[in-house]
């Protein structure tokens, strides 16, 4: 059965207003799961674990943080096939909604104390609902506002998106600060349910946002031209392979030293070091106040600079920042640990952060982008992402010194910095001239024998 592209065409929206929708709505997403992680090292521990010891709690707290990457790539492989089949905006505002829901839950949940070891059990449940939808936001998020960008900017809009994280950070993170100036008593019994509850009002507005935004110009192009094709997970993967995982390998320290700066370095500041838990919560605060503000900024760099010279600039200079930045955790002065994380999640992970989306978005073609760009990005948080609180808890754990967990994180920036150089295109050079289009589709998605016009279904 054979579809019509004689649909109406729909008003197209500015990029600005993309852009901004891009924004709020990544902002909305990644606050939901943000705030896993800060629960995870300030509160599930004593809520959800309370019969293990502090260092087993919050083990197993972690453990359940790390298994909503699992879902990850199953939402994107389910967002990215039906992203690429039926359209960008109609699976954003599904994943919206699903993340919304599962982080409302979360905070209407009973704990251990009332109903055993059934809430641990609904607790991964849920994360892993929130995995899943957060899935699909990335590829579907970037691609809407680099797609619907003029020639030139695409660095520029394509940031917006990734301003959604370090953004999504700050709300989480000022969410449970002020939630933590209650007595430790309300905090632990009902003042942690208030930054999850929060998510419903935020949902609403990010919903409303995303409905008044049109469909991608590239993906109505795609579909004009018949180019759509049948399973585009698997044309993903059968073109480029090799582009899939040098993006993983490339985004490892971007996911890794992100988790690691905003959930373990959290509890690490405040059980390990011994800094007060406000103190701790405003540093990751203003890192992420800061890493707003200069995504855009080297966003925009990257269209005059060329976006792999850009991660490239990102990628080293997290290799050279955590250094230091352990060095000034360790002192135990509050103002030092706001410098730490300033420099390592405000500044050294911006120029990075701000070419993400247009950098990996640009390596696939229109009729397989958001399949390929979530394929590869998921793959990272799976064998990065998830995890790092957890092995950076257990090397401390193992070690009683935070030297190995600094290697660790040193040899993850060193595969990014190999990655990013494999990556196609040249260094010092803007990338616009080798962005592939939909003028490419129709000889790149048919197969050799059939006509350029005919569509695949």
């Amino acid at each position: 059965m054979t579809s019509t592209s004689t649909a109406a065409p729909t008003r197209p929206t500015s990029p600005a207003k993309v852009a901004s929708a891009s924004f709020i709505g990544t902002t909305v997403e990644y606050y939901d799961f943000f705030i896993y992680g800060t629960a995870a090292a300030l509160v599930f521990p004593e809520v959800f674990f309370p019969n293990s010891t502090p260092l087993v709690g919050t083990l197993l707290s972690f453990a359940t943080f790390g298994v909503g990457f699992l879902a990850r790539p199953v939402g994107g492989v389910v967002f990215g096939h039906f992203g690429d089949r039926v359209g960008r905006k109609k699976m954003l505002v599904i994943s919206l909604v699903t993340m919304g829901a599962a982080t409302v839950l979360m905070g209407l949940m009973p704990t251990y104390a009332t109903i055993g070891i059934l809430a641990p059990i609904l607790l991964t449940v849920l994360r892993l609902v929130q995995g899943f939808a957060v899935g699909g936001e990335w590829g579907g998020a970037t691609l809407m506002a680099v797609e619907h960008a003029p020639e030139g900017k695409r660095g520029f809009y394509g940031a917006f998106p990734q301003m959604g994280a370090p953004a999504g950070v700050g709300l989480a993170t000022i969410a449970f600060y002020f939630a933590s100036q209650l007595a430790p008593d309300a905090f632990l019994a009902w003042g942690w349910r208030l930054p999850f509850l929060f998510s419903a009002v935020l949902v609403v507005v990010g919903l409303f946002i995303r409905l008044t935004i049109a469909e991608s110009p590239e993906f109505e192009k795609v579909r004009e031209n018949s180019a759509r094709v049948k399973l585009p997970v698997a044309e993903a993967i059968r073109r480029h392979p090799k582009e899939i995982l040098l993006v993983a390998g490339t985004y490892l320290s971007q996911g890794v030293f992100a988790y690691i700066t905003m959930s373990y370095l959290v509890g690490y500041g405040t059980n390990v070091v011994g800094i007060e838990r406000p103190s701790v919560l405003l540093g990751v605060f203003l890192a992420s106040v800061v890493a707003v503000v200069l995504y855009a900024v080297f966003g925009a760099l990257g269209d005059k600079w060329g976006r792999k010279t850009t991660y490239l600039l990102g990628a080293v200079l997290m290799l050279l920042s955590i250094v230091p930045a352990f060095a000034l955790i360790n002192t135990g002065s509050a103002l030092n640990f706001s410098i730490a994380i300033i420099m390592v999640f405000g500044i050294a992970m911006a120029p990075a952060g701000g070419v993400t989306g247009s950098l990996f978005s640009m390596v696939f073609t229109p009729e397989v982008r958001y399949s390929g760009a979530s394929v590869g990005y998921t793959l990272s948080q799976i064998l990065g992402s998830a995890f790092a609180p957890l092995i950076a808890t257990a090397l401390y754990a193992k070690y009683g010194s935070s030297v190995p967990v600094v290697v660790y994180l040193l040899v993850v920036a060193a595969i990014s910095v190999v990655s990013v150089l494999l990556l196609p295109g040249k260094l010092g050079k803007p990338e616009n001239a080798g962005v592939v289009t939909h003028d490419s589709v129709a000889t790149q998605a048919t197969p050799a024998g059939t006509p350029a016009g005919a569509r695949r279904t």
